[in-house]
Order: C-alpha cells, then sequence, then structure tokens
C-alpha cells in the first residue's frame, strides 16, 4: 500500500475529467463572464499549482510529453500491484477510481518513492488533457484570475456549486450524478490531512498557525478560524459533511466499526444520496443507543460534535435553507450563528411570530431528530447559554449532559427560578420534542416495549403511516389508564414517564399536538385574548359546548383524564402544595391517584393554607366537571352502570345527579326493600352533592335562575362557602319568582337533609362534633337546636341555628320533622290555608299559628301536640321565631320595644315588652298576635318564658307532681296564688298578678267568637274549677226546679188532640 500513498493529490485531477459534460452548463460567476485566459497561459497556471514530488525534474519533464495509452490500468502497474491484489476486490481491478477509493482506505504500508513517481505521471497527464483546460477556462475562469493557486479554486467552486444546488429550488442547470460522486469522493480522499484541501489550506494558513502551532495536521482538528475567507471555506467543507459523512475522516474513523455492525453501511437497495447523509448515518447510531446498545465513546464523540455542529448553523441543513428562506428573511435574519437562526424558525412554528409553511417544518422536524438534543442539552448552544444559570441552581444535583435535565427545567418553567431567555428556548425546543416521542430518550427507553406491544411502532429511525411519531403517545397514554379489568395496561415505568410528559405538556397547549391540531380555529375565535400561563386549555374546558366536534372530542378526553389523575395538572398542583403537603400528602403520595387528590383538595379547599391560585383551580375543574359526569372519575367509576341504567340520556353531571338522587329519594320514601341506585354509587352520590351545596355555579340551573338577582343583591359577594346562596336566602322576599321558587326547593332539600347545607355544616363544624357525633346526618339540625342553648354553644353556630329555625317557621314544609308530625291536623285544621299555598312562596308561618291557636284549645293530636310545643316554647325566647309577629309587629316593636329587640341575646324580652304594652298597640292586626301568645301561654307555661324563669322554685316546690301541658302547670300556679297558705316567690306571685290582669283584659277585648271559643276559654282558665262549680250548680237548680214544679203548660184535652 506503501506505493500508493498520495491518491488524494490524483483523485483532485480526476474529478476535474470526470465532470466535463455537466460543468459545460454551470455559468461562470457574475462580473467574469467575458474573461477569457489563452490556453497556454491556463496550462501554466495549473502547472504551477501542482506541487513537486520530490527532486524528480526529468520525471516531471518526461510527464509533459508523454501519455499512458488509452487501455492503462493502475493495478497492472508493477509498484501498486501487490497493494491491489492483496486489499481490493478483484472486480475492481479494472475501474482506476475504485482503486484509488479501495487504497485510500487502507493505510497500513508506506508509500515508495517510485509509486510517488508513477502516480505523479498518471496526474499530470491528467491536468494536461485539452478537454479539462478548456472546461476550467469556461467554470472557474474567475477563481484562477483571483487566486495563484487556481487548482484548488477549481475544486473550491466545484464544491460550492454542488452546495447551492442542494440549497436553490429552481434547479435550472443539474450537476450529474457521476459528477457529484465524483466531487464528494474528493472531498472524502482529502478529508484525513489539512494540505490536501488546497483551497482550504491557504484560506486557513495563517489560522491553524496562530490556533493550532501544536495540533497535529488533520482536517478534523482543523475547525478554528477567524477570518472571513477561511469561515467561508470552512463552511463549504461542513456543508459537504452534511451530504456526506465520509467527508468528515475523523467520523468516517471513528465510527466505521459502529457502521458496519448497526447496518449502517450503504444498502443497494436505497439511494446512495441517503445512506451518505450525515443525517442518515446519526440517525443510525442514535437508534442504536436508544435502544440500548453499545457505541464506542471516540464514536459518541465525533457524533455529538457533528450534532452540535447542526444545531449551531441552520445552513449546514439545505432543507432547512431551501424551505425555510422567506421564514428566514422574514422574521430571523442576522441571527445566523449559535443557533439563534434555529431557535427563531422554531419561535416561528409555534406561532409566536407568524406562521411557517409546512414544507419548512418538517424539515425543522427533520434537524432535530437528526441532532437529538433531547438526549443531551448541551447539544443546543442557545438553550445552554440561556438556561445556564437555571440549571445551576434548580438542576445541579443533576450530572451535566444527562437527559433529565430537560425534564428538570419543565418542572421549574413558571417559576422563580426560571429566567426568560431560558424559558422561551425550553418551550421552543420541547415544541418539537413532544411531536416525536422518540425525541425524548427516557420515555423511549422505558415505553419502546409497550409501544411496540400495544401500538405497534416502527423502528426508532423508520416511520409509518399507521403510526405516526405523533400519535405514538396518544396510544401511550390511552392505555396508561386502563383498570386491570379492561387489561393491556403499560408497566410501572413507563406509565410514570407517560404522566410525566402529561404534566408537562399542561404547562403549555403547544405541547400537545393532536389539541393544538384540532383546535387551532377553536382558540383563536374562544381563546386569543388569553395568554396567560395554563387559561388556553382553561378556556376551552370553559367553552366546552361551543368548541367543534373534533377538539371538543380531544379536550373532553384530556379532561377526563386530569380528573383520575389530577397531578397531570402541574400549575394546579404547583400552587396546591401548600395545601397537598398539610392535608392531601397522604394520596399525593400513592403512585395511582383514582381522582384521590382532587376530592380532597375540595373537601380542603377553605382551609387556611389554601390561596387563591389554588382556590381558582380547584373551582374551574369543578365547574368543567358539572358539564359531563365523565369527568368525575370517581363518580364515573362508581355511578357508570347506574346512569346508563336509570338515566340513560342524560350527559351533564348536575342532570345526573338529580336523576339519581331523586330515585334514590322515591325509593326510600317507598320503603322499597331494593334500591335500583347500587350502594356504592349512593356514597360518591352523597359526595358529589355536598360538593356541589358549596358554589352556586356548581348548580347550573339555580345559577341561570338567579343570575340577574345575583347581580342586584349579592354583587358584592364573593362566590364560594355557600355564601352567594346564604345571601339569596337573607333577601328572599325580594327575589324574583323564578329564583325565589328554587331557592324554596333548595332550602326544602336543606332541611329535609341538613348535611347538604353547607353553610350550616361548616359554620357549626365543631359544634357538630362536640354534640351530635352520635347524631344521624338527617337530624343534625334537630341536634343542633336542642343544645342551642348550652353555655358551651359557640355563638356563630348559635346564630347559624337561628337563621334555620326562622326560615323553618316561614312554612310548614320547610319543617320535615313537624310536617311528618301534623299531617293529620293539618288538613284537618288548616284546609283553607293550604288552598291558597303555591310552590313559589311561603305561607309566613300561616300554617303554624293556626296549629298554635289548636294547641291552645288542646285539639291537637299527641305527636303534632309536642312538635308545636317545641316550636312555641322556641319562639316565645325569640320573636323572630315567629313570623306573623313580626310581619304585623314590626312597626309596633319598633316604636314601643326597639331597645329590646336590639339586644344580642333573645330571652323573650320582645314578647314581654309587647305583652306589657298591650294597651298601647294600635295596629289591631298585632294585638291579635299579642293576645294569642297570651293565649297559648294559659296552655303551657313553658310558652311563657319570663313567667316560668320567675316560677322556677315555686313549680318544683308546689307542682312537681303535675305533668306539664294542658295548662294543667298554670292552674296549679294559679290556685296556690289564690290559696292564702301558700307562699309564693314575690317575682313569681307578681308575675301571676300580672298575667291574670292581661288575661282579664284579653277577654274584654277578644271575646269568644263561638261555644268552642268559650269553652276553650273556660278550660283554660285559672278560675276554671270555679266556673265549672257554678255551671253545674245553675244546672242543678234549673233540674229541681222543674222536678219539684211539674209541668207549668197547660193540660191540653183528648178531644182537641184527635182533631
Amino acid at each position: 500500500m506503501a506505493a500508493c500513498g498520495r491518491v488524494q493529490l490524483l483523485l483532485l485531477l480526476l474529478l476535474l475529467s470526470l465532470c466535463l459534460l455537466t460543468v459545460q452548463a454551470l455559468k461562470p460567476l457574475p462580473g467574469f463572464g467575458n474573461v477569457h485566459l489563452p490556453a497556454a497561459a491556463m496550462h501554466q497556471q495549473f502547472r504551477a499549482a501542482l506541487p513537486n514530488p520530490g527532486n524528480n525534474a526529468a520525471a516531471a519533464a518526461a510527464s509533459s510529453g508523454s501519455r499512458r495509452p488509452t487501455g492503462w490500468k493502475l493495478a497492472e502497474e508493477q509498484a501498486c500491484r501487490d497493494d491491489v491484489t492483496r486489499l481490493c476486490p478483484k472486480h475492481s481491478w479494472t475501474n482506476n477510481l475504485s482503486v484509488l477509493e479501495c487504497l485510500q482506505d487502507k493505510k497500513e504500508v508506506s508509500s515508495t518513492s517510485n509509486d510517488d513517481d508513477l502516480l505523479w505521471n498518471y496526474k499530470l497527464n491528467l491536468t494536461t488533457d485539452p478537454k479539462f483546460e478548456s472546461v476550467a477556462l469556461e467554470v472557474c475562469t474567475s477563481t484562477m484570475l483571483e487566486d495563484l493557486h487556481s487548482q484548488g479554486e477549481v475544486i473550491a467552486c466545484l464544491e460550492r456549486a454542488l452546495v447551492r444546488e442542494a440549497e436553490q429550488k429552481d434547479k435550472a442547470h443539474q450537476i450529474k450524478d457521476e459528477c457529484k460522486k465524483a466531487i464528494m469522493r474528493v472531498a472524502e480522499l482529502s478529508a484525513d490531512d489539512f494540505h490536501l484541501d488546497r483551497y482550504l489550506y491557504f484560506s486557513c494558513r495563517d489560522d491553524r498557525e496562530r490556533f493550532c502551532e501544536h495540533v497535529r495536521v488533520s482536517f478534523s482538528n482543523s475547525f478554528l478560524s477567524s477570518m472571513h475567507t477561511c469561515r467561508n471555506a470552512l463552511t463549504t467543507r461542513q456543508k459537504l459533511i452534511a451530504q456526506d459523512y465520509k467527508v468528515s475522516y475523523s467520523l468516517a474513523k471513528a465510527c466505521k466499526a459502529d457502521l458496519r455492525k448497526y447496518h449502517c453501511n450503504p444498502d443497494t437497495s436505497m439511494p446512495r444520496a441517503r445512506e451518505a447523509r450525515l443525517s442518515f448515518l446519526l440517525l443510525c447510531l442514535e437508534s442504536a443507543v436508544h435502544r440500548g446498545r453499545t457505541v464506542t465513546g471516540d464514536c459518541q464523540g465525533e457524533m455529538l460534535d457533528y450534532r452540535r455542529m447542526l444545531m449551531e448553523d441552520f445552513s449546514l441543513s439545505p432543507e432547512i435553507v431551501l424551505h425555510c428562506r422567506g421564514e428566514i428573511e422574514a422574521h430571523c435574519s442576522g441571527l445566523h450563528r449559535k443557533g439563534r437562526t434555529l431557535h427563531c424558525l422554531m419561535r416561528v412554528t409555534r406561532g409566536d411570530k407568524g406562521t411557517v409553511d409546512n414544507l419548512c417544518q418538517t424539515a425543522l422536524q427533520t434537524l432535530i431528530q437528526s441532532a437529538d438534543p433531547g438526549a443531551d442539552y448541551r447539544i443546543d448552544r442557545a438553550l445552554n447559554e440561556a438556561c445556564e444559570s437555571v440549571i445551576q441552581t434548580a438542576c445541579k444535583h443533576i450530572r451535566s449532559g444527562d437527559p433529565m435535565i430537560l425534564s428538570c427545567l419543565m418542572e421549574h418553567l413558571y417559576t422563580e427560578k426560571m429566567v426568560q431567555d431560558c424559558e422561551h428556548s425550553l418551550l421552543e425546543l420541547q415544541y418539537f420534542i413532544s411531536r416525536d416521542w422518540k425525541l425524548d430518550p427516557i420515555l423511549y427507553r422505558k415505553c419502546q416495549n409497550d409501544a411496540s406491544r400495544l401500538c405497534y411502532t416502527p423502528g426508532w429511525n423508520e416511520s409509518s403511516e399507521l403510526m405516526p411519531p405523533g400519535a405514538v403517545f396518544s396510544c401511550l397514554y390511552r392505555h396508561a389508564y386502563r383498570t386491570e379489568e379492561q387489561g393491556r395496561r403499560l408497566t410501572r415505568d413507563c406509565k410514570v414517564e407517560v404522566q410525566r410528559i402529561l404534566h408537562q405538556r399542561a404547562l403549555d397547549v403547544k405541547l400537545d399536538p393532536e389539541l393544538q391540531k384540532r383546535c387551532m380555529t377553536d382558540l383563536g375565535k374562544w381563546c386569543s385574548e388569553k395568554t396567560d400561563t395554563g387559561q388556553e386549555l382553561e378556556c376551552l374546558q370553559d367553552h366546552l359546548e361551543e368548541l367543534v366536534s373534533n377538539c371538543r372530542d380531544v379536550v373532553g378526553n384530556l379532561t377526563e383524564l386530569e380528573s383520575e389523575d389530577i397531578q397531570i395538572e402541574a400549575l394546579l398542583i404547583r400552587a396546591c402544595e401548600a395545601v397537598i403537603q398539610s392535608h392531601c400528602h397522604d394520596v399525593a403520595d400513592n403512585q395511582i391517584d383514582m381522582g384521590n387528590l382532587l376530592e380532597c383538595l375540595v373537601q380542603n379547599k377553605h382551609q387556611r393554607e389554601m390561596n387563591d391560585k389554588c382556590a381558582v383551580g380547584v373551582t374551574h375543574f369543578q365547574l368543567v366537571q358539572m358539564k359531563d359526569f365523565r369527568f368525575s372519575y370517581k363518580f364515573k367509576m362508581a355511578c357508570k352502570e347506574d346512569v346508563l341504567k336509570l338515566c340513560p340520556n342524560i350527559k351533564k353531571k348536575a342532570d345526573v345527579v338529580i336523576c339519581l338522587s331523586t330515585t334514590v329519594r322515591n325509593d326510600t320514601l317507598q320503603d322499597v326493600k331494593d334500591q335500583r341506585v347500587s350502594l356504592k354509587c349512593r356514597k360518591q352520590l352523597r359526595v358529589e352533592e355536598l360538593e356541589m351545596s358549596e358554589d352556586i355555579r356548581l348548580e347550573p340551573e339555580l345559577h341561570d335562575a338567579c343570575k340577574k338577582d345575583i347581580n342586584k343583591f349579592c354583587s358584592s359577594v364573593a362566590y364560594g362557602n355557600a355564601q352567594i346562596i346564604e345571601c339569596l336566602k337573607e333577601n328572599k322576599k325580594q327575589l324574583s319568582q323564578v329564583c325565589h321558587q328554587k331557592i324554596f326547593k333548595l332550602q326544602e332539600t336543606e332541611m329535609m337533609d341538613p348535611e347538604l347545607d353547607y353553610q350550616l355544616m361548616r359554620v357549626c363544624k365543631q359544634m357538630i362534633k362536640r354534640f351530635c357525633t352520635e347524631s344521624d346526618a338527617k337530624n343534625m339540625l334537630q341536634c343542633l337546636k336542642l343544645n342551642k342553648n348550652s353555655e358551651l354553644m359557640d355563638p356563630k353556630c348559635k346564630q347559624m341555628i337561628t337563621k334555620r329555625q326562622i326560615t323553618q317557621n316561614t312554612d310548614y314544609r320547610l319543617n320535615p320533622v313537624l310536617r311528618k308530625a301534623c299531617k293529620a291536623d293539618i288538613p284537618k285544621f288548616c284546609q283553607s290555608i293550604l288552598g291558597k299555598a303555591s310552590d313559589a312562596n311561603e305561607l309566613e308561618g300561616q300554617v303554624i299559628s293556626c296549629l298554635k291557636l289548636k294547641y291552645a284549645d288542646q285539639r291537637l293530636s299527641g305527636d303534632c301536640e309536642d312538635q308545636i310545643r317545641v316550636i312555641l316554647q322556641e319562639s316565645a325566647l325569640d320573636y323572630r321565631l315567629d313570623p306573623q309577629l313580626q310581619v304585623h309587629c314590626r312597626n309596633e316593636i319598633t316604636r314601643l320595644c326597639a331597645e329590646e329587640a336590639a339586644a344580642q341575646e333573645q330571652t323573650g324580652q320582645v314578647e314581654e315588652c309587647l305583652k306589657n304594652n298591650l294597651l298601647k298597640i294600635k295596629q289591631d292586626e298585632c294585638k291579635t298576635e299579642v293576645l294569642n301568645m297570651l293565649k297559648e301561654s294559659k296552655a303551657d307555661i313553658f310558652v311563657d318564658p319570663v313567667l316560668h324563669t320567675a316560677c322556677a322554685l315555686d313549680l318544683k316546690h308546689h307542682c312537681a307532681a303535675i305533668n306539664p301541658g294542658r295548662g294543667r302547670q298554670m292552674s296549679c300556679l294559679m290556685e296556690a296564688l289564690q290559696d292564702k297558705q301558700v307562699r309564693l316567690q314575690p317575682e313569681c306571685k307578681r308575675r301571676l298578678q300580672d298575667r291574670v290582669d292581661m288575661w282579664s283584659y284579653a277577654a274584654k277585648v277578644a271575646p269568644a267568637e263561638g261555644f268552642s271559643d268559650l269553652a276553650v276559654q273556660v278550660m283554660t282558665s285559672p278560675s276554671k274549677n270555679y266556673i265549672l262549680f257554678m255551671i253545674a250548680l245553675a244546672v242543678s237548680l234549673l233540674f229541681l226546679v222543674g222536678l219539684l214544679c211539674g209541668r207549668i203548660t197547660k193540660r191540653v184535652t183528648r178531644e182537641l188532640k184527635d182533631r
């Protein structure tokens, strides 16, 4: 092989002879079209440019006059015969170029001077060929005029022409394939020695001596330059390497064994141009690395250099130069170096600066796949420089160059540690990585087997129309959340990586290719002003019903997925970190969420650790869930079969909840043995009902009906904590009819099931734990009412209980216990009032007032009497619990009892004030109400709290054996008052005397309206026994007189009778 050491120079000249037919079509450079040199002068310049292979002048002289015969073969020469026979395949011996290629690849033997002379003569014969002179004269005239070393300029000129052809869309003058191969082969053969590329050598000679004085001369080590000419020469060489990796000697040598090992060598069935491209080599070897195969360190080092080279200079990728020319000129001019132009194009592709052509986007995606910056962020110089400070602070625990660096940066996106330049560069790169799952090396490594098994994916650097790269991830995440019953699930490691990618995609809607593709129109229509972080997806969810079907499907699927694993919403989880750590850490640590974390956040939405961002995010997701019951994962899984069976055509969650809860209520009222709604669904239905009670927006029907009233009466009240609902309740009398009716129905439901009364349960949470731990949920309010006056009762809870008591007393329908106890008495005694009732309006306590009067008449059933007694006792302590008294005596209370009404604690002082000022009351309706109170107090001393408090000791001493009710204890006290031998407490005696006077006045003002009322007055009178005795005495006397005196009437004769 030693005899062939100078083959490179010979091939430089051989190229020119092979290009004779092609370069005829190439035009001279502008400005030099009319310049021609004599052939002899050109020949002399070429001869001068050739290096002298020693001091053998005779050989050189002889070569000028003699030429080899036409059939001369290099393999037949004695100097090269042994090397050719030993090293080169036999079929190549007849082709001089094939022999030269073979010997170029084999460097084991040093050259001899005889072989140098042989090759030198062969080269010289080629250079003096008249055909070569004529071609050089036409194509490279301007080059030769500028540079004495015109031979090197000719090669450089042809190389630049080859590069220009790849970068131009209009190929008017194409170089023939044979000539292209020759040019590239010349570049390959000159790659191992810097001197062999004469144009590069002379352009970069000074720079090489300045920067690379101690570096062994080799082309791959000469990539340093500062001068413009040298930079251009190096750029041309880099572009040639991009078209044929063998032009880089160091890369071809370092990766030769790996290329052969992983079958990356040229395939006869493929076009040579594809296999020789640098991108093909990188893709093939990167595929091996991603599959976990071993690639030598030297080869990986060379690959890293060239991947970095591709990311730094977009012009090295002819497809980008060709297809992205317009975008570069419009948006990215002047940003050529350090990868800035490439990132600018990425930004345009994201839509941040305009639009981009599909061919340009494809070219960018191909480049990113070839360079594979996801495997090592340092390849992307622009990203590396922009994110250096963030990496040093937020990701310093990760080894430099590790693929997890990009994931770490994504985790800190939109945080305080992130800087703006890094944020932009990171999102620009992630935009392309998100569109090909293979560009995330960790995801590919953990999920390649699952993707092959479940998604039938092709190889790493292969493609498939049935399963393009962007569709693979969609396939993976559809399998990631399958249950064991559904089968075909992902492995645990792959699922973790899929969740990681979903978390990242939730940060920016543009990182979800399918979402952006299908929802481009809707994003522009509904969400053009939503530019803040995470707002675009929220906007799409808010307008779910208005979206086109394709967009609605993908947004619905993503929302359904988030309901199962809310941690996908990285921004929400980040905002809720404090609440999660304090209240939900046990469910957050679970690898399988199953909707538990979101449920925990909803339950703790009003904890002190909850900030505004977290509360808004959780509420937003609750509102989105109302659009479709499938968006509530736990509800969907618990009630899916029940919905299909009982509510098949209902989709909205609120309607489904109403449908199922109505079914449950009907089955309960009818005492159905086997409930139609399953137990697990009933339990989850309860959770959903409780959550919906917290915010009026979670009950769309109620919210829509009361929207105008909310704006009118509750505009300053914040949503959440059921505050809007409470505001509407307080302004119930002023509400519109539609809203009033809805609020009344809501109150009716809450009174039947107090656990749905969010405000009551929130304010009285601690008191419920203290007093009502053993009470049933439906008896919670009843329990709180019984303990209302306890010294341990919280004032706020007591105030809330009073509000609910006032509400209950406005209409018997809002008191389920009373309604059940008096179901026979109400239609019997109050039918006239029921005839006037409507669903939209309360009865303002009329039915309860009717029952009170019947209680005083002692005509109610036992159960109803007990409930009315409780109501009388409660309203006697607080006038606000008597709606009729409030309605008719509002002005009198303000005029006569303002001080008592203003008291914070009501203990019956307002009622006592009205009784004491009975003679001063002007309004007849109010006077009637006060008289009714006096009448009711005669029936039971407990109804008169002031009298009961004053006579408590006397009741204990004198009436302990008498059962309360029906006026028995009051009669006992009146008898004690009349008995001079009984000594009552002074206060009790005074209060009793006052009551006697009031009753006497009441009897005068309001006489009995009929015999029944007269009988009731007698029976409830303190002098009942005396009155009854006198009535009995009168009847007895009348009977005796009639018995003794006989008939007073005249006897009638029989004759008169018989007429």
